[in-house]
């Protein structure tokens, strides 16, 4: 079997079961700390928070402020111009290229743009009971629990670096 698959069936792998137990706590944790501010979508709360885990803390600092940028960007946008064009199709694709341009504009990369168009796809595409900037604020701050959930948890319980073979790298000395 290919070392990387040995290491994804290998159900005795310590390093496996360690991250899944971390995954699985900081999405339980992400989820009621959501739940306690009443947040109505806490599930986003914890698809971001196990996307998060996924990183080493260095670089999941870094990434997880490109998140936090695009889903502002998105929830910004989509809360302006989604009260009065939600699921027009024409206007979400026009602010789409806007927030393209303006997250090229402003040096944000390709990963922040990435979420401020998920973002805004939730706001204005998907059918909802409430207003679109209260959508948005929901969504911001949903995926922002999620965000420090997960980046409190990486800091407070690192993850062993692990080599493609999906062995622990050894401590340097």
């Amino acid at each position: 079997m290919a070392p990387s698959l040995r290491w994804a069936f290998s159900p005795l792998n310590p390093d496996a079961l360690s991250h899944s137990v971390r995954s699985a706590v900081a999405a339980v944790v992400s989820w009621y700390v959501a739940r306690l501010f009443k947040l109505p979508e806490a599930y986003w709360a914890t698809i971001t928070t196990i996307v998060v885990m996924q990183s080493t803390l260095g670089a999941a600092l870094t990434v997880s402020f490109r998140r936090f940028a695009g889903t502002a960007v998105g929830a910004v946008v989509g809360g302006l111009i989604g009260v009065q064009y939600q699921r027009n199709i024409p206007v979400y694709g026009t602010a789409v290229l806007a927030m393209g341009l303006f997250c090229a504009l402003v040096r944000l990369d390709r990963s922040a743009y990435r979420f401020a168009g998920i973002t805004l796809a939730i706001i204005m595409l998907i059918p909802a009971d409430r207003p679109a900037w209260l959508v948005a604020g929901h969504r911001f701050f949903e995926v922002s629990v999620g965000i420090a959930v997960g980046l409190i948890l990486t800091a407070l319980w690192p993850e062993k670096p692990v080599t493609e073979s999906g062995a622990a790298t050894p401590a340097k000395p």
